[in-house]
């Protein structure tokens, strides 16, 4: 079986990255190992199933990086966080000071709502609509 399991997200700060995805937006910390060279693998998850994708932080090194920091996909939104609770997950994450960038909409698709996370990124909180 192939499926992509991490995607790398540069931040500024490990613990501060850490703090946001865990408390704000309710992931978990799957890893937080240091390494030789003084970097940490820090990977977090959305809690759910053991076998979805996760985020790996990784702090930026260079000035290249460190201009690459919250805006990774040029201003798009370059995430989606689906939840099976849209009201619930949505005012959660309000009341955690999450920044929503519009009112939430429900499209043919499903309930949809963009945020940013502590960096900038821009993601949707996305509760698809029942298959037909």
């Amino acid at each position: 079986m192939r499926r992509i399991a991490l995607v790398t997200l540069v931040v500024d700060d490990y613990d501060e990255a850490i703090r946001h995805y865990t408390q704000a937006l309710g992931f978990r910390l799957v890893e937080d190992t240091p390494r030789p060279d003084g970097s940490r693998w820090v990977v977090v998850a959305p809690d759910a199933g053991r076998d979805g994708s996760g985020l790996l932080l990784a702090r930026a090194k260079d000035d290249a990086q460190r201009g690459r920091v919250g805006d990774q996909t040029g201003g798009r939104v370059g995430f989606v966080l689906h939840t099976d609770d849209f009201a619930r997950d949505h005012e959660r994450m309000r009341a955690a000071g999450v920044t929503f960038l519009e009112e939430p909409r429900h499209e043919p698709y499903g309930s949809v709502v963009v945020f940013q996370d502590l960096y900038g990124n821009r993601w949707d909180l996305l509760q698809p609509a029942p298959a037909p």
